[in-house]
């Protein structure tokens, strides 16, 4: 199998060439890349979960870099075993040049595959390549950038935070504005509730007794001159109690309803 291709990095050549031979910014990029190990300058050894088609595969493997021109390229070859699936090996050249805008990667490959792999059929193995290029050069292109500018990074993040911060409402004092207002019309509600359970029927108990000594007062002897001098040939002095109870236990309802 072979492919070809170019990708625009919006970056330095120094930095593309330092990115290219950085084990932490590769075992990012690579996808399924589970493992990532730099032995040597020119050595390192790869865990990867790759799956093309329905064919899925953990393979261990470990790539050499030569012909080392920087920052302009090199080679790279590379063996992965990946049991019962296959292997895979081949031979990538890379090579970097300045342009407008950042800098260009090409790349030339020439791959082998055999077992399982070899099944699939040549066409889902050139697009699940194909697709997997894309991965690593889109996410190669977006860790340079975060590499380069870590603080362009944590100021959009701040902004975030601010506006979640700011979306909280802002405690307000219980003495004035809208939080007072909602703060007092619970509490008003309550003390309402308490009034018409328990104010109510004290204040008709209340009116209740005052008429009684009202009456008491007119008809019993402490005011003589209001009494009608002929009252008891009218109205025996029993029936009368009853009526002045029966007229105080009205007014006291009716009170407390008016009140209600």
């Amino acid at each position: 199998m072979e492919m070809s291709g170019k990708q625009l990095i919006p970056a330095a050549r120094k930095d593309v060439w330092a990115a290219l031979n950085d084990a932490d910014v590769l075992s990012v990029c690579i996808p399924g890349c589970q493992e990532l190990t730099k032995s040597s300058d020119t050595e390192m050894s790869a865990v990867a979960v790759m799956k093309v088609g329905p064919v899925k595969a953990r393979f261990q493997g470990a790539v050499t870099l030569s012909d080392l021109d920087p920052p302009n390229g090199y080679k790279i070859t590379g063996e992965g075993q990946g049991g019962v699936a296959g292997f895979a090996k081949g031979v990538a050249v890379v090579k970097l040049s300045v342009v407008d805008g950042g800098t260009v990667l090409d790349y030339t490959v020439d791959a082998q595959i055999g077992g399982k792999l070899s099944q699939l059929g040549g066409r889902l193995i050139d697009v699940t390549a194909k697709q997997m290029a894309g991965q690593f050069f889109k996410r190669f292109a977006e860790e340079i950038q975060a590499r380069q500018n870590p603080q362009e990074a944590t100021g959009t993040a701040q902004p975030a935070e601010a506006s979640a911060a700011s979306a909280q409402p802002a405690p307000v004092s219980p003495q004035g504005g809208a939080s007072a207002i909602s703060v007092a019309k619970p509490a008003a509600r309550a003390a309402m509730a308490t009034g018409s359970g328990v104010s109510l029927p004290v204040l008709a108990l209340v009116v209740f007794a005052s008429v009684l000594v009202a009456l008491w007062a007119v008809y019993g002897g402490l005011l003589p001159s209001l009494s009608p001098a002929d009252a008891s040939s009218h109205i025996s002095p029993d029936l009368a109690n009853v009526v002045q109870l029966v007229m105080a236990a009205a007014i006291g309802y009716l009170f407390g309803r008016t009140s209600r």
